[in-house]
């Protein structure tokens, strides 16, 4: 059963995202918008609003100024914000089916592909290319009216590249020991990544 959908104090400093729980291991976002569902209220990045824009930061979907923005316009909207919360946890229950069961099973690739299209068809907005703060780019989507509306934009759309390029055969459960069974990674780079791991393990055992 799914925790009510509430908002939460914000994060303001990085000291508190720094004690939240997340992992990116999967090297692709929608995996790891998967792998923020662990099974408890505590380490669910969706258990409440201002957690889910605090993953969203981290994961560098927004930045600093962009999240606190929707971390004060959720105190202005909380219906709004609630509502792209629920809508959070339906998309992340449909992409989960499609790590789960994608390579072999078409009804999940289609479930997903209707969902991906939901997602897009609904949020208005442009998309640019903006500089970061290391120098490096990246492709931003900035909502037009409903703000809310294009926080899952990203996620989708990487989703959608995953279909498009036909990815679903890399995706396995991680094979990483650090990081327990039930999340999901491109084994492409998670492989290598495990690999490594595990002779740490022995080197210390």
């Amino acid at each position: 059963m799914s925790p009510p959908l509430q908002l939460s104090a914000p994060f303001h400093t990085a000291h508190h995202r720094a004690r939240l729980p997340y992992a990116f291991v999967a090297e692709r976002l929608w995996l790891d918008f998967v792998n923020t569902d662990l099974g408890g209220r505590g380490t669910d990045a969706l258990n409440d609003f201002g957690r889910f824009v605090s993953w969203l930061e981290v994961a560098e979907v927004l930045d600093a100024e962009r999240a606190g923005s929707m971390q004060r316009r959720a105190l202005q909207q909380p219906a709004g914000a609630l509502a792209v919360l629920g809508d959070a946890r339906r998309v992340r229950a449909v992409l989960r089916a499609l790590a789960e069961r994608g390579a072999e099973a078409a009804d999940a690739r289609l479930d997903a592909l209707g969902e991906i299209n939901r997602v897009l068809g609904r949020s208005a907005g442009t998309r640019r290319v903006e500089l970061q703060d290391d120098g490096s780019f990246a492709r931003a989507f900035v909502a037009v009216g409903d703000a809310f509306a294009g926080l899952l934009i990203p996620i989708v759309e990487n989703a959608a590249d995953a279909l498009i390029r036909a990815e679903l055969e890399r995706v396995r459960r991680c094979a990483d020991p650090r990081y327990g069974r039930r999340r999901w990674c491109d084994m492409a780079t998670c492989g290598n990544r495990a690999k490594a791991a595990r002779h740490r393990m022995k080197l210390h055992a």
